[in-house]
């Protein structure tokens, strides 16, 4: 079969010339797959099997994996590698893809969303704790796990003075409703839980149309990275990475 796909992580350590891949697909989701003397850069199917590779791959189903018979790049984020902080949340982001997009089904949203947020992060059209929020919980909420924040859960009050958001629960409180909570509680202005809002309510084209302060698009990426965290109960070695370096 033929298929459009984006290469999230490629293993070199299998033959002499051979590359192992791991895809999200448009047609089949999370893939892993093989591609023959890929390795060797005169190989036909060397750039379009490389990891941030958009590519068309034609496929052959083999026994544990795929066969990558035929690759033609259609998009190659290689500018990403440039800039160490830039690489550091596209690998981020791929492993995220890894964990929650489907395998061997349809995953057209995931593809799309990534490809949004690399060309984004390449062209330096939006900032990128931006593309990192919007990409984490428009991500997590197509995997299953969208955020309450419509109003407070336990009152039912739109807006207050003062809002809080619960990771683990994954919903937000006002602050009369919050003084039983200890801990883990995260503090919302108004401008951020418009924000966080609208990445999660709003229409896929749209998800990344608002603006912010650097100052709040920093407070943003916060509390989407404390959602996926919470809720998947695990870290990432690359996110940790990306928060050492990033400014």
């Amino acid at each position: 079969m033929i298929t459009d796909a984006l290469i999230i992580r490629e293993n070199n350590n299998i033959g002499e010339a051979d590359r192992f891949v791991t895809a999200l697909t448009r047609d089949l989701g999370i893939i892993r797959a093989s591609a023959k003397g890929a390795r060797n850069i005169k190989n036909s199917n060397s750039a379009a099997t490389q990891l941030l590779s958009y590519s068309r791959l034609s496929l052959h189903k083999g026994r544990d994996k795929y066969i990558v018979q035929d690759a033609k790049p259609i998009t190659v984020f290689f500018d990403l590698r440039d800039d160490i902080e830039k690489l550091a949340l596209a690998q981020y982001f791929c492993e995220l893809a890894g964990v929650l997009a489907p395998q061997e089904e349809p995953a057209e949203d995931f593809l799309r969303l990534m490809l949004n947020s690399l060309h984004f992060l390449a062209e330096n059209r939006r900032n990128p704790k931006q593309i990192k929020a919007v990409l984490e919980l428009r991500m997590i909420c197509m995997a299953g796990f969208m955020p309450d924040l419509v109003a407070c859960s336990s009152c039912g009050v739109f807006e207050s003075e003062k809002m809080f958001f619960l990771p683990r629960e994954g919903c937000i409180v006002c602050e009369k409703c919050s003084a039983g909570q200890q801990w883990g509680k995260m503090p919302m202005t108004p401008d951020l839980l418009a924000a966080m809002r609208h990445i999660v309510y709003s229409e896929f084209d749209k998800c990344f149309s608002f603006k912010m302060s650097d100052a709040g698009f920093a407070s943003l990426s916060k509390c989407s990275e404390s959602f996926i965290l919470a809720q998947l109960d695990r870290g990432f070695k690359t996110l940790d990475f990306y928060n050492t370096i990033s400014k």
